[in-house]
């Protein structure tokens, strides 16, 4: 559905209301722990560096609940002055409509293509040559997360890869350790089959399915391998009975479970609780099969206003947010890696070293909001809430799987 002039114009008609204030209101979804302290490095630096105000619209829940209410806003004539949003396509609509700010000025004056890194980032910012959005870090989703407690309890050395984490299960059962971590919410469930997808097959399937909607790849042998591995995950995960991903982060730092399929951003929490990488718990990125990872990430947009002094305010926010100073301390905290190549990491954990080294070698793949359709995203989605709820057969899924992969845009 395209949007209207009307709507542009609604938007726009608000924008008095925001310039006299002079703060920036700011919508985003980070609201664990972990991920509210390091958006207080964003706040900081935004309130400190420059002559305006950081007026945090944190919104409770996952993505899944913020984007709807943060793009009816902009829709309905009530724009926030900048909003998080991931790298991809969601914001594709509102660009052709015109409500999104054109930050191309700003980003060549500082030289956005030259220390963007990867460059896909700032490509994903981009629409008919101009850029919208300012990338803020880079997620990967393929991360499997160890408890050390844990495996020492049941008497066991810290898995290397998936398969010795499925055959480690059953003695952290006997030591009454839940095996997995695993938050009964769709997008957690997705982000699980999509690791697994990266772990266990070849990166020419994957590139197939992904890219090229190879339907008959998707119903072979190769992805097979990945439902078998996920009805695997699903008996793991049996008595994971937390919702949010941040509880199902705490139960590996409490040693109440074995490990946890999650994104990158997991450190911050174990961050917070203080537990070291390499000591306390171990992070294998690729399910420690395929050191790749995809190179997702959060940028962020600027709803236009028709007022020079928001738009002024909003350039002054975006510098902030991609200088060298802010990316470190941000990325540090959240646990995700830093979108510029130039910047100093001495201070990085073994977890953000290795990310940083598959980064290097150039083993990245792009993201699933890159290479799929909001309406393709939500198709998994939900086939794997619904997988994961019932006793569904591999077979039957990975049947209606290649369905979708030969239905997508």
């Amino acid at each position: 559905m395209k949007l209207t002039s009307i709507l542009m114009t609604t938007a726009l008609s608000v924008s008095a209301t925001i310039a006299q204030s002079a703060d920036l209101e700011v919508t985003h979804w980070w609201t664990s722990g972990g991920e509210a302290a390091a958006v207080t490095k964003f706040a900081d630096a935004v309130n400190g560096q420059t002559t305006h105000n950081w007026v945090d619209g944190a919104i409770a829940g996952s993505g899944t609940t913020a984007r709807p209410i943060i793009i009816s806003r902009i829709l309905g004539g009530d724009p926030m002055a900048a909003t998080q949003l991931t790298h991809g396509r969601q914001a594709e609509e509102l660009i052709e409509a015109g409500l999104m700010t054109d930050l191309t000025e700003l980003a060549e004056q500082e030289g956005w293509r030259d220390i963007v890194n990867p460059p896909s980032l700032l490509d994903s910012c981009t629409y008919e040559g101009r850029i919208y959005c300012v990338p803020v870090n880079i997620h990967s989703t393929q991360w499997l997360w160890l408890s050390h407690e844990a495996f020492d309890k049941a008497g066991m050395s810290v898995p290397q890869d998936w398969y010795e984490f499925v055959a480690a299960a059953p003695k952290l059962a006997e030591a009454g350790i839940v095996p997995l971590a695993m938050g009964q919410q769709g997008w957690q469930q997705r982000i699980a089959f999509g690791a697994l997808t990266v772990g266990l097959v070849d990166q020419d399937s994957w590139r197939k399915v992904s890219l090229e909607r190879d339907a008959g790849v998707a119903a072979g042998p190769q992805y097979a391998k990945v439902f078998d591995a996920v009805v695997d995950a699903r008996e793991l995960a049996r008595n994971s009975n937390v919702q949010d991903w941040n509880l199902a982060t705490n139960m590996v730092i409490t040693g109440k479970a074995g490990g946890q399929i999650m994104g990158d951003w997991a450190q911050g929490e174990f961050t917070l609780a203080e537990q070291v990488a390499g000591q306390d718990y171990t992070c294998l990125p690729g399910m420690g099969l395929n050191q790749i990872i995809d190179t997702s990430g959060d940028a962020f947009y600027f709803p236009a206003i028709d007022d020079a002094e928001v738009r002024q305010a909003q350039m002054d926010m975006a510098s902030v947010l991609i200088s060298k100073e802010v990316q470190v301390a941000f990325n540090l905290t959240k646990g995700s890696l830093p979108v510029r190549g130039d910047v100093d990491l001495s201070a990085a954990n073994d977890c953000m070293k290795k990310g940083l080294a598959i980064l290097a070698d150039g083993n990245v793949l792009p993201s699933m909001d890159q290479a799929f359709s909001t309406d393709t995203q939500a198709q998994i989605q939900d086939l794997m809430a619904e997988f994961w709820a019932s006793d569904m057969a591999a077979a039957d899924a990975q049947a209606r799987y290649a369905e979708i992969i030969a239905d997508a845009d």
